[in-house]
């Protein structure tokens, strides 16, 4: 059903195979051979579909639109304004990068390109600057980004660690205590554990595993993207025989005296 309607809303737009492959930062021939049933789309391909269609995501597989009577057409889907599905923000948009294989790759967010990153998280142009890489390891059946994290609030992941996250399209899945990379325009990029409220209050209770650090909550439509956490890259072994509250205690100690030396200084 997803090549059938692929080929209505395509029609609809009136777009050709290279158009839209162009919309979708796919090639051509991924097109043709959607249309034609021969390949399946990538989730996030038809994440990007259905915000290109204005249409909700799962209706591209459990709707034929060709045999409606009533559909309405893209013109007035965008006249009635965006569709939003229960407890969810808008479809968003996710760009990515594939390689010659059109494998997708795992993109690089350094601490020096997370203010930029707030601002260009959807523009496929900032993604293809990003650094790239594979890791063969991860399941190949989600997106995922790598983020490099600041600060203590996570220990024992230090300041510097590199999260590797699977892209959540549907946040209401997500189970109380996942750690994630949570993006805000708020907050920023931060690695919490997450603790779903969205069905009482649609908010996040964002927890640290650092006890020095207390949780606070985060309203939904203030959340751009969030990535589960499903593999992490380090320089820094963690220390062995010492407990997450001793570890907490020393960095809160080095962070004193690194205070009191700088005060010393001026």
């Amino acid at each position: 059903m997803i090549n059938t309607n692929l080929k209505f809303w395509r029609r609809e737009l009136g777009l050709t195979q290279a158009q839209l492959a162009d919309k979708l930062s796919i090639k051509r021939s991924l097109v043709g051979a959607y249309e034609e049933g021969r390949a399946e789309p990538r989730l996030a391909t038809l994440v990007n579909m259905a915000r290109l269609f204005n249409i909700p995501l799962d209706s591209l597989a459990t709707t034929d639109f060709t045999k409606r009577k009533n559909a309405k057409t893209a013109a007035a889907l965008r006249e009635a304004g965006p569709l939003v599905e229960p407890e969810e923000k808008p479809m968003r948009v996710l760009a990515f990068t594939v390689g010659p294989d059109q494998k997708e790759n795992i993109e690089l967010v350094p601490l020096k390109a997370a203010a930029g990153y707030l601002n260009g998280y959807a523009d496929r142009e900032f993604i293809e600057e990003l650094p790239r890489f594979r890791l063969p390891m991860l399941p190949g059946n989600g997106t995922y980004r790598a983020f490099e994290i600041a600060g203590d609030s996570m220990l024992p992941l230090v300041s510097g660690t590199t999260i590797v996250g699977r892209y959540v399209d549907e946040w209401n899945t997500i189970k109380d205590g996942t750690p994630c990379i949570v993006v805000s325009q708020k907050e920023g990029i931060v690695f919490k554990r997450i603790f779903n409220k969205l069905k009482q209050n649609h908010l996040f209770a964002l927890h640290s595993d650092n006890p020095t650090y207390s949780p606070y909550d985060i309203k939904a439509e203030d959340v751009l993207e969030i990535w589960e956490a499903k593999s992490y890259i380090s320089s820094t072994f963690p220390i062995g025989g010492v407990s997450l509250e001793q570890l907490a205690s020393m960095v809160l100690d080095l962070t004193q005296q690194v205070k009191k030396l700088q005060m010393v200084r001026v």
